[in-house]
Formats: C-alpha cells, structure tokens, sequence
C-alpha cells in the first residue's frame, strides 16, 4: 500500500483528496501534518490517520510517508514540493503547481535527481468522461474540429478567502482557467499558438476577476471565459464539421451536473449519450498516481504538460495587459 501524508488541513484536501485516498485500493492515510498540531491531530483522527505532524518538515522527514499531497496556497505549492521531492517523498500537487512556466524547471531537476515523481492534481484528466471525449475526437466522431466553446464561472467575494488573495496566488485564471486549457489539450493531443485575452482585475484584491480567451490552435480555435464573480457554470463543447460534444459537468461532476457526454450528429436530429455514473475522480488519480510511483507503466499529468499549460496561462496574462496576440511560448 501507498502511504499518504498530507501537508496542511485544507478544505479541498479534507473534502475530495482524503476521502479518496481513504477509499483507494492500493493507497492509506497515514498521516496529516499542520502549522497547529491540534489541527493535524483532529483531521487525523476523523480519517483514521495513524500520524499526526505539527510542521511540514516533520511529515517529511517520517519513515512513514511514501508521498504527499500538497494543498497548500499557490503561491507556495513550488516551494513545498521542492522540499518534500528533496526528502525523497513522491509529490501530487494541487493545480496550479505553478504561478510561472519558468519555475517547473526546478520541480523537473528535483524529480529526476531523486528519483520521485511530480505530479499536478489534474483529476479531470484520469476521469472516463474526459477519456470518452478524447476517443470520439480522436475517432472522427465529429468529423474535423474546428470550434471549442468553454466557461468556468462561481461568485466569491470574500477577502480572507486565498483566490482573492495576490500573495497566495489567487485569482481566476491560476483557480480555474486552466481547466478549459488542460482538458483541450487533453482530448485534441495539440497545443496553442497565440492568444488573445480580455483580463479583468478586481479593484479592491487586485487579482483577475474575469477573463475571455481566445486561442489560435492548429486547425482550431478555443475560446472561454472565467470568472469568479459570476453565477456558477461549468460547460465545454467541441464542435466539428460532422457533429458536435457537449462535456456535462466538466470539471466538478456531480457539483454542476452528473457526469455525461453528448455527442450531437451533423443535423441535430439525432444523439448519444454516455452517463458515467458515481465515478470518483478523485479515487482515480490517486490509485493512478500510487501505482505509477511503484514504478507501474500507469499514465499520470506529467510535469511536461504543466509546463505547456502554464505557458498558456501566461501568455493571457500577457495578452490581457497588451491587448495585443501574444505567441505562447
């Protein structure tokens, strides 16, 4: 069994990311580690946890810990998985692992100097409705793709809140943008060349509230918008000469919509639909990622592709500031 340390008692953490690995068949909580030992002490005992750490650096200096999953802060997720790579402690990182392309380099030296693997928690990418897509794309079930249409949007105004936080690493596009952007270039297997963006800039956190895309890819184009001061959606649709694909609840299924995949033929008069049912992707990625850490020929996101889809994030950036194409590179 996978031995799971977590570092910190974030909500996503004792939400989605503990519960999965408590139901995991190749993994085990084996301990929580906090800046409050109180804090660690009482996660641990709900989940069962047999370790409990007041400090990071005591989890990652256990015998009792194969690897960790890190929900700190953005802006601290580099910093931390550097550190636990360097104990020898596999690493799953919360998205994004990074604020700036450039910084994953030091996360590629450290994974292949101490033989651990580094992986960003995109759980979207192990789930079988993103796969389905991926199939039908790659099949010709919609003939060529031409137009991708996506929008990620919730409404949260509280400052104590890390999203709307610039020092933590908040704000719409680090939060949520890269979903649209990883999951096209998840199912299509291509990149982005340039990119246009509206950026919006809450007056008050200074952080993006609101941003609208639209990426040049080879052959077709992507545009979304997201937001965190908007009325909740999720949606992504990928739209070809031959039909059509409607994602139902893309990133958060169950949250927004149940799990399924609508493929629309050529005239609208016709569809199939996949449901997916209770499926944990959560559960997913965490069985994938223990598996590839024992050294199993199992796919996980690679840092590779962290850096490709951060490069796209700040080439919006770029292009929200200059109003101009910028080339995403």
């Amino acid at each position: 069994m996978f031995r799971w340390g977590v570092l910190s008692t974030a909500k996503i953490g004792v939400t989605a990311v503990i519960p999965a690995i408590c139901d995991a068949e190749n993994s085990v909580l084996s301990g929580i580690a906090s800046r409050d030992l109180l804090k660690a002490r009482a996660v641990a005992g709900r989940f069962g946890a047999p370790h409990a750490f007041g400090s990071y650096e005591a989890m990652l200096a256990s015998a009792d810990i194969d690897g960790v999953y890190i929900p700190l802060p953005t802006s601290q997720h580099v910093e931390w998985s550097l550190k636990a790579a360097e104990a020898g402690k596999h690493v799953l990182c919360e998205k994004p692992i990074s604020l700036h392309a450039g910084d994953i380099a030091a996360l590629q030296r450290a994974r292949d100097t101490h033989g651990v693997l580094i992986a960003e928690a995109f759980m979207v990418t192990y789930h079988p409705q993103w796969l389905k897509v991926r199939d039908l794309i790659a099949g010709g079930a919609i003939g060529r793709l031409r137009q991708v249409q996506g929008a990620f949007s919730y409404f949260n105004r509280d400052a104590g809140n890390m999203r709307n936080q610039l020092s933590l690493g908040g704000g719409a596009l680090p939060d949520i943008g890269v979903y649209p952007t990883v999951v096209t270039r998840f199912v299509t297997g291509k990149e982005p060349v340039r990119v246009s963006a509206n950026v919006e800039r809450d007056a008050d956190f200074g952080t993006d509230c609101y941003a609208s895309v639209r990426a040049d890819f080879d052959g077709f184009e992507l545009s979304f918008y997201v937001a965190t001061q908007l009325a909740a959606r999720q949606s992504m649709v990928f739209h070809g000469d031959e039909g059509f694909i409607e994602v139902h609840g893309p990133f958060n299924t169950g949250k927004y919509d149940h799990a399924r995949v609508t493929l629309h033929d050529k005239t609208h008069t016709g569809a199939t639909e996949w449901s997916f049912g209770d499926v944990n992707h959560y559960r997913l990625q965490i069985e994938a990622f223990a598996r590839a850490a024992k050294g199993e020929d199992t796919a996980v996101f690679s840092l590779e592709s962290s850096v490709l889809n951060q490069k796209l994030i700040d080439a919006i950036y770029r292009a929200g500031e200059t109003g101009n194409w910028e080339a995403v590179s």
